[in-house]
């Protein structure tokens, strides 16, 4: 399963310095989670999930609804 780490990073049109930058993981790093070399912590991938505004089963590949649900959204 690929994650979706660099089709957000393009989409949002940054580069790895930009992500290093703004997100506070250092470019080697984000490049190594890309291309899955080295998998992020769980608490990293809701860091960058919450950097892109998506789930992170989206940011993981895992589904491609690319929604959150909140609480408020289940209770009108």
């Amino acid at each position: 399963m690929k994650n979706r780490l660099k089709e957000l990073r393009k989409e949002e049109g940054l580069t790895l310095d930009e992500i290093q930058n703004q997100a506070g993981i250092k470019r080697g790093t984000y490049s190594n989670y890309e291309n899955g070399i080295t998998e992020p912590k769980i608490d990293t991938w809701q860091k960058l999930a919450d950097f892109f505004h998506v789930p992170t089963e989206y940011l993981m590949g895992i589904t491609n609804d690319r929604v959150t649900l909140t609480v408020n959204d289940l209770n009108p």
